[in-house]
This record gives structure tokens, C-alpha cells and sequence, in this order.
């Protein structure tokens, strides 16, 4: 009796439902998840691999932007290949423990990606408030030191949430209303009260996403300060298109993912599939627009890229001046 009640507190797998309500739709949406995952990963690699080449772009700066590659490259990958396996295949079965290490990659990577964030925007606040004590301010100690830090709260704060949730009796649905395992989705099904995990959950978006998105924003109104005092009218103009694109993407990334955590408690008359949509937008759009935003607009990493990937193309236009 006692194995019995145990293989049922803990089955051996869910089912992961896809995008509940549009279900017409899967094959369809299989197409554009398949180029932006590529898209991401390429983009994503470019830059890591022109960082790692080029000897002057280890800078706090390029070093920040190659951290937030790698971090994207496994936020997409955390979720995106068994996205892609229920779109192709109607492949839907995930274990017991593969739905909680799924879910511990994912806000891991979704609180890295915060902490990276707020050390690029802390960078750029330096570079520009208080350009002469750039490298005596952002040293290798420094940048090592803060990293640590914020990996060690984000892997303690997140690593408690598959923790807590793997805990839970699962007595009853096996199925996920979802094509991944979100924390609350997966909570939900738990046959017994999830108040603490409710609130945890909660309390670690705000604790992470939402302190950092203050930090951030703060920096950003310091730096529009010193940009706006910039005595060229054209340099003004330049810094505010450059960092204003910066701060779209940044804040894209912020107010989705809070929206994805408070809508499953607070959002009761959202339908489901419009939860699924986007708790799979704030994991796969930023891992897209960075390498633009970051990487295309970037002159350094432009040239850098054409020098290890097209140098031909140098040639040429060398040979035409």
C-alpha cells in the first residue's frame, strides 16, 4: 500500500498540453518557434565566438554582452526543443524529473539573464557618467565578484522553486496546461493546498525581476541625464537612439516575464492559451533581439565580425577606397 501511495503522489511523468485552445494552430506555429530559435542561436554564437577572438573586445563591456549570449543560447534551448518536439512530433510525454530540471534551467536562466542586464546597464552608466574611471571602477575583480554574487542568489532563490514543487502529491491531472513546465502550471496540479509555492514564486520575481528592473531603470534615467548635457547635438541624438533601443529590449524582457508570473495569480479569466503564448514570447523574443540591439548596432562587433567571417568583403572595399 505504501508503494502504491507513493507512485501515485509521484507519477512517472506529465503530459505537456501544448497551447491549449489553438491547438489547430501547432503545426503552424511550429514554423516561425523553428527560424527564431535558429535565428537566436545563431546571433547568439556569432557573438560569442567574435568576442572570443578578438583580443580587444575583452572588455567589461563585450565580456557582459558574451556572458548575456551564452545565457540566451541556453534559455531558448531550455524550452525550445520540446516546444518544437510537441509541434512536429505531438510528442508530449515528459518525466517526472525532466519536467523539474526543465523547470529549474529556465528561471535560473531567466534570473542570469536579469543579473547580466543589470551589470550591462551599471557598464554603460560608468562609461558615460564617469568615463575616467572606467577600468579603475569596472576592474576583472570587480566584474568576477558581482557575477558571483548574482549567480549564487539566483541559484539559491530559483532552485528552491522546482524544489518545493517536486515535493507537492500529484494525485490526480498529470496533464499541463502548457508546453513547458512553468512552475505554476505544473503546481496546480497538486492535490493539496500550494499557497507557499504561490507565494515563493511571487516573492522571488519580485525579489530578482522586479528589484532589478528598478536598478536598471535607475541607471538608464542617469544615463539619459548625462546624454542629454552632452554638448553635440548629433552625439546627443546618436546616444539616445543607442540606448533607447537598449532600454525597449530590456524592458520588453521585464514586463513580460512579471506579466507571465502574475497572470497565473492573479489573471483568472485569461484564457489558458494566452498564458502559454506569453510564457513562451518572454523566453524567446530577448534571446532574438539581443545580437541586434547589442551586436548589429555595435561598430566594434560589425567590424570584428567581418574581419573573422568576411574577409574578403574588407578586402574589396579596401581595394575600392
Amino acid at each position: 500500500m505504501s508503494a502504491l501511495n507513493t507512485s501515485v503522489l509521484r507519477p512517472a511523468g506529465f503530459i505537456l498540453m501544448g497551447f491549449p485552445g489553438i491547438e489547430h494552430l501547432q503545426h503552424w506555429l511550429s514554423i516561425p518557434f523553428t527560424v527564431l530559435y535558429i535565428t537566436a542561436l545563431v546571433g547568439n554564437s556569432t557573438i560569442i565566438l567574435v568576442v572570443k577572438f578578438e583580443q580587444h573586445l575583452h572588455t567589461p563591456m563585450y565580456v557582459f554582452l558574451s556572458m548575456l549570449a551564452f545565457v540566451d543560447i541556453g534559455l531558448c534551448t531550455a524550452v525550445l526543443p520540446k516546444i518544437l518536439e510537441i509541434l512536429w512530433l505531438n510528442s508530449k510525454d515528459i518525466s517526472f524529473e525532466g519536467c523539474f530540471i526543465q523547470m529549474f534551467f529556465i528561471y535560473m536562466f531567466v534570473t542570469l539573464e536579469s543579473s547580466i542586464l543589470v551589470m550591462m546597464a551599471y557598464d554603460r552608466y560608468v562609461a558615460i557618467c564617469n568615463p575616467l574611471r572606467y577600468t579603475t571602477i569596472l576592474s576583472k575583480t570587480l566584474v568576477c565578484k558581482a557575477f558571483v554574487a548574482f549567480f549564487i542568489r539566483d541559484l539559491v532563490l530559483t532552485g528552491l522553486i522546482p524544489t518545493l514543487a517536486s515535493r507537492l502529491p500529484y494525485c490526480s491531472s498529470v496533464c499541463i496546461s502548457h508546453c513547458y513546465c512553468d512552475h505554476m502550471a505544473v503546481a496546480k496540479l497538486a492535490c493539496t493546498n500550494i499557497i507557499m509555492n504561490n507565494y515563493y514564486g511571487l516573492f522571488v520575481a519580485l525579489s530578482i525581476l522586479g528589484v532589478d528592473a528598478i536598478f536598471v531603470g535607475f541607471s538608464y534615467i542617469m544615463i539619459f541625464r548625462a546624454v542629454l548635457k552632452l554638448g553635440s547635438k548629433g552625439a546627443r541624438l546618436k546616444a539616445l537612439n543607442t540606448c533607447g533601443s537598449h532600454l525597449f529590449v530590456i524592458m520588453y524582457f521585464y514586463i513580460i516575464s512579471l506579466f507571465n508570473y502574475l497572470v497565473y495569480r492573479f489573471g483568472k479569466d485569461v484564457p489558458v492559451h494566452v498564458h502559454v503564448v506569453f510564457g513562451v514570447l518572454y523566453l524567446l523574443i530577448p534571446p532574438v533581439l539581443n545580437p541586434m540591439v547589442y551586436a548589429v548596432r555595435t561598430k566594434e562587433i560589425r567590424h570584428a565580425f567581418l574581419r573573422h567571417f568576411l574577409p574578403r568583403k574588407i578586402d574589396s572595399d579596401l581595394s575600392h577606397r
